[in-house]
């Protein structure tokens, strides 16, 4: 698997936000990337139990109905006194309209029930690139995963970046107690879980060299 420059790459999500972020990431690499909502292609269901399998779930589905490669993020927020939640399921909490300021406020109530003194939490995400068919054959399909760890921090901070980045504070050090919405989003794109996926991918060798 590998995609010489000038290669269309559809970004499967209709997230704006990381659609802006995987963009970002793939500007050096001489790959034309094209969001899943600008070729119209239907969001599918994450039916995976995992980040991984629903990172191949929608690499899959892009690939297969829009006819070039495509790259798929599945990645959310992992609180360890929750047991993992949000998790998979982290999109989801911000209910219908994906507004975020609600998922924050369950988060932090439901660590109020419990009277939580760990704030330690995770973002993780997957990043399957996924080849379309041919010859009647399903593509080559691969993932590469990636973390940042960091704690919780209540009310949210900041504009920056989207989702959960206003309650999170990396454990880099360098940003001392700033959140992932405060800090410059160069600086958070150089050290997100996103990038660290992105990284185990280029090293991989299926993007063209970087210019």
């Amino acid at each position: 698997m590998r995609l010489p420059r000038g290669s269309v790459l559809i970004v499967a999500s209709h997230n704006s936000g990381k659609v802006r972020e995987i963009k970002a990431l793939l500007g050096p690499h001489g790959i034309e990337p094209v969001g899943a909502a600008e070729l119209h292609l239907p969001e599918p269901e994450e039916t995976g139990l995992t980040f991984a399998a629903n990172a191949e779930l929608k690499a899959r589905a892009a690939a297969d109905a829009g006819k070039h490669p495509a790259l798929a993020d599945d990645s959310g927020l992992w609180v360890n006194a929750l047991n993992g939640d949000p998790g998979i399921y982290s999109a989801r909490w911000a209910g219908p309209t994906k507004d975020f300021s609600i998922a924050m406020a369950r988060i932090e109530r439901e660590l109020l029930d419990k009277k939580a003194h760990d704030f330690s939490a995770k973002f993780v995400c997957a990043l399957s690139i996924a080849m379309p068919p041919r010859d009647g054959k399903q593509g080559e399909i691969k993932t590469f995963e990636g973390e940042v760890h960091g704690r919780l921090t209540f009310p949210p901070r900041g504009t920056h970046g989207f989702g959960y980045d206003p309650i999170f504070i990396p454990g880099e050090g360098k940003f001392g107690d700033m959140t992932f919405g405060e800090i410059d989003p160069h600086a958070k794109n150089a050290m997100s879980h996103r990038a660290r996926a992105f990284e185990k991918l280029l090293h991989s060798g299926i993007l063209a060299e970087s210019y």
